[in-house]
């Protein structure tokens, strides 16, 4: 089982970039924060991965694998162990979201 993501989580991409999640869900929370769901809104800002010497930076995060179990607000959950994508502006997928810290009260599956 894994913890929460929630909108107080700290998530990056690979290249050092914050992402933002930006959720709809107004009644589900875990510590307090609300949780973040994979049908949420995620942006990428700061991102300063180059092709070359040409700027292609993260600008947004898509998550293919939520959770398997747990719902919030009828979308499924995302927690520690969810794998998050992060997308340049021609939707090439330039590494996975990393997470650096989670709500630590309740968990999903």
């Amino acid at each position: 089982m894994g913890h929460f993501l929630t909108t107080a989580s700290v998530l990056s991409c690979p290249h050092g970039g914050t992402v933002t999640a930006s959720t709809q869900n107004r009644r589900v929370q875990a510590a307090g924060d609300l949780v973040v769901r994979a049908t949420d809104t995620f942006t990428i800002a700061g991102c300063t991965f180059t092709l070359g010497v040409v700027p292609h930076p993260c600008v947004r995060a898509q998550w293919p694998v939520p959770t398997t179990r747990n719902r919030a607000a009828g979308d499924p959950s995302l927690t520690d162990e969810s794998v998050g994508l992060c997308l340049a502006g021609d939707g090439a997928a330039q590494g996975t979201v990393v997470i650096s810290s989670t709500q630590l009260r309740g968990e999903g599956i």
